[in-house]
């Protein structure tokens, strides 16, 4: 009689039950989870500490108008990167809490992103077809969320 070869690691598998092997899952999926939440607070206080030397720099060399020119806008850049960071981790919170991705809130990330990202645009150094892909980048996101937003309330 030949035995069949098994690749490996099958036998791990084979050897597991579902139950068994789901359990295993779920702590990894913990595990992981709960790494990016501690990586994301570590973003998030590296992203303030900058957002504080920007500000502080930036308002021991107020010169002539240049403040409101082109420092405002790259603190409101900053300001709303911490604010995407945030909502990054409230949305691995509610992963670790509900075991389940919630659309509505990637889409409220994704909205403000593109949001920071229309903030900060130089419109001087982007073309027309970019600036058209964009609009169409919000729109799709706009109208997907208030969908998603109506299924939800009801």
């Amino acid at each position: 009689m030949v035995r069949q070869r098994r690749r490996p690691f099958q036998w791990v598998v084979h050897n597991w039950q579902d139950d068994q092997f789901l359990k295993r899952l779920r702590q990894v999926e913990g595990v992981v989870s709960k790494v990016l939440s501690l990586a994301m607070v570590g973003v998030i206080l590296v992203t303030v500490a900058d957002l504080g030397i920007v500000l502080y720099s930036s308002l021991l060399t107020i010169d002539n108008g240049g403040f409101l020119q082109n420092t405002l806008i790259e603190i409101f850049g900053m300001f709303l990167s911490v604010l995407i960071a945030l909502e990054i981790l409230e949305n691995i919170t509610a992963y670790i809490r509900q075991h389940v991705v919630q659309v509505e809130l990637v889409m409220a990330t994704a909205l403000t992103a593109v949001g920071r990202k229309l903030i900060i645009l130089d419109l001087e150094k982007v073309s027309g077809v970019s600036l058209l892909g964009l609009a169409g980048a919000l729109f799709a996101l706009a109208l997907s969320y208030l969908i998603v937003h109506k299924v939800h309330q009801q």
